[in-house]
Formats: C-alpha cells, structure tokens, sequence
C-alpha cells in the first residue's frame, strides 16, 4: 500500500435524508452525538463517536488528564448466565475465574485451541451464577455459545451500552451524580449498582485511559436521554466534558492500553501481545493452554517513540534500511511532546532499545527507538488513585 493511501481515515457521517441504515446499531445517547456533527467508527457493530466538528482532539486531551472527560464507546456486553456459569468462563478465559468475587470484574483474555488471541475485554461478575463480558471488537458471542454446548448456561445479548467517565475528578462527578454519593466501597476494578436522578445504575472502577475513572451501563430500561443530561449537570462543576475517541486514543496508548484486531490478533499469542501476566498456566485447563505451554515466550509488541513526528498506523518500521515491523498504533503525547505509538515486530531480536526510522504522519521519514511498555505510571497509580498528581500543560 502507499504512503499516501496509509493516511486514509475512512469513517462514516450522519446525512439528513431517507434511506437504510444497515449492519450496525447506534447509540441510546445518538442524539448528543449528532447535535455536534460526530464522526464515527464501526466497532462491534455499533457506531463509535472518534471527533466532533467543534472539538479539538489535543484540548480534550487536557480535559481528559486534569478534569473529566464522558467517552461514548462501542464495547459490547454479553451475558453468561447459569449454575454452569463459572465452569464455562474458566474454559474460555485464561485466568483462573474461581478467584473472582461477586462485585468484582477483571481483565480477561481469550484464545483460539492453537494459542492464538481472540479478543480481551472486562469479565464483570455480577452474581455467583451471572457476568457480563464486556468485549473489545471481535466475533465472540459464537464462540461463547458453541463451547457452552451441554452445560447449564445461557449466552445472551443483555443489550447494554457502555460510557465511561475518566479524568482525575471523575469519581467527584460520580458523587455528585449518584443519589447517595460514591458507593462504598467501590475500589479499582470494583462494580456497584447506584441511583442517578432516581434510576438504578451498575458502574464499574474501569475504563480505557490509565487515568482514574468509570463505567456506566445502561439498559432498555434505562431513560437515557434523563441520565445524560443529569450526568453533564454533574460534571459542570469539575468542567467535565463530552469528548469523541481521538483524545482516548492518546492517553491509551500512552498507558499501553491495547486494541482488539490492531494491536493483536489471531496470529499472536498473549506472550507475544505482552500479555502473558493474564494467563494462569496453573489452573487445571483452558483453551489453548497445551499450545501455549510450548509457544515463544518473546514479546513481538512494544513501544515506539519519536521525538520529531506521530508514526503513521499501518507504516513499515526500518533498521538499517531493512523493514523490521510495522506500526499498530501511533498519536502525539502532548504531555511527553513526542510522538508515541506501537511496533508489531517481525523478530524478537528487535526489542526496546532498537534504533528504527519510522513513517510520520506527515509522510516523512524519521528516527525512533523501539521502548519499553508502559510509557509512564507502569504500577498504574495513577488509575488506582494513588497517583493525584494533575499534570501541567507544556
């Protein structure tokens, strides 16, 4: 593919005129969306807001890291009900599901029988019998169903839309937001259902930006339209906005926050993803655990960074002339004021430390090093509230 063909952004737009509206979902929150001319992504079919004709990513950006920021997203809920519930999620996921409580959710990875990813996302257990796996883009729901065959389970669409709330005041919106103030206790990857202007809402200490933050669900039930405006009216003291993806974007890959399909896929597994910490070779099986128990250790994704140009996403990544990798992800810190991104890697031998040229943005080649993940806060203090501290613009 050429250069210039690599700076393509396909995305789709709202149009007033009749017609279909074919092959995806959109959001109970739509309207607010629409009222400021957004831009969307297909994801897990439904339609993602990424930027808003008024906004500028790198100021939401800002918004994001010293106030709060309200995210509409695409993850999607499935539901895993049943006495045969946890057995079934101990067979697809690759950590030991016995361990998490009711209240509790985690991080969750899935593989193919070869050791292969599939998808990751949250596994929210809301009861002893019932989660919700709240996944990132990919063709799950399937396999759920085809390996639950002669338990007691049932896999459903619980039809749920997920938003988050994020930024160092988050939780200060969310006690201003809730009828009774912040749960208790409500701690990093904790879940609680609360009143907001008097309807029953289940949040989670979660979200996609290493900042502090949650996650809101809203069902059938819910008057989406009342809890939008009640939510915005709670972070008007904080100066909480409504931001599109891009600025997420940023902060995510900073916190080596990866992405379904882009960053990994079928072709790695979790060791080479960098996400060997989430697989518990000792429990007593799992899909793909004989695979992985004889697959490379070495990670093949890491980070890159370049101090004069944002890597272009999809760019070759050279050393000494010789096509090495390719870039899965790139954006502009403002806070490091260098350009950052991800480097799938074709040799293990290419690690942190690895002098590269890289693709910019604007189609020139620069120098970059291949670095260690994260870029900063790797205990994720900063999410865990232990780490306060408000950034200051450069």
């Amino acid at each position: 593919m050429s250069t210039n063909l690599l700076h393509v952004r396909n995305v789709v737009t709202s149009h007033e005129e009749s017609g279909w509206n074919y092959g995806y979902n959109t959001s109970p929150y739509f309207e607010f969306d629409y009222a400021r001319r957004a831009t969307y992504l297909v994801y897990n079919g439904r339609l993602m807001p990424i930027s808003f004709a008024d906004s500028d990513r790198f100021e939401d950006y800002w918004a994001l890291r010293q106030r709060a920021a309200m995210f509409p997203t695409g993850e999607l809920p499935t539901e895993i009900r049943g006495p045969d519930a946890e057995r079934l999620c101990d067979k697809i996921f690759t950590r030991n599901i016995s361990k998490l409580k009711p209240g509790r959710c985690g991080y969750g990875i899935a593989c193919y029988s070869d050791g292969g990813l599939i998808v990751d996302g949250i596994l929210m257990r809301l009861e002893t019998d019932r989660f919700w796996y709240v996944q990132a883009e990919g063709q799950f729901y399937s396999w759920l169903v085809a390996h639950s065959e002669g338990l007691d389970v049932q896999i459903s669409d619980p039809e749920v839309w997920v938003n988050q709330v994020q930024g160092p005041q988050a939780l200060e919106v969310l006690g201003a937001a809730c009828d009774d103030g912040v749960p208790n206790p409500f701690g990093y990857f904790g879940i609680a259902e609360v009143t907001m202007a008097g309807q029953r809402v289940i949040v989670s200490r979660t979200g996609w930006t290493g900042e502090i933050g949650w996650e809101y669900y809203s069902s059938a039930e819910t008057d989406c339209h009342a809890l939008w405006k009640h939510l915005m009216k709670a972070g008007e003291a904080v100066g909480m906005i409504h931001s599109g993806l891009d600025s997420m974007d940023i902060r995510r890959i900073e916190a080596a926050i990866l992405n379904s399909g882009s960053d990994f896929d079928r072709t790695m597994s979790p060791f080479q993803a960098g996400l060997g910490s989430f697989v518990d070779m000792k429990k007593a099986d799992f899909i793909g655990k004989a695979a992985l128990a004889d697959a490379p250790a070495a990670p093949l994704l890491h980070g890159i960074r370049c101090t004069r140009a944002e890597p272009l996403i999809s760019a070759p990544v050279a050393a000494r002339g010789v096509e090495i990798g390719q870039i899965s992800a790139g954006a502009w810190s403002p806070f490091l004021n260098c350009g950052i991104g991800y480097v799938r890697v074709n040799d293990p031998d290419h690690g942190p430390g690895t002098q590269v040229e890289v693709t910019g943005a604007d189609g020139k080649t620069y120098a970059a090093e291949i670095v260690d993940l994260p870029f900063y806060d790797a205990e994720k203090r900063i999410p865990r509230g232990l780490n306060t501290e408000i950034p200051e613009r450069g």
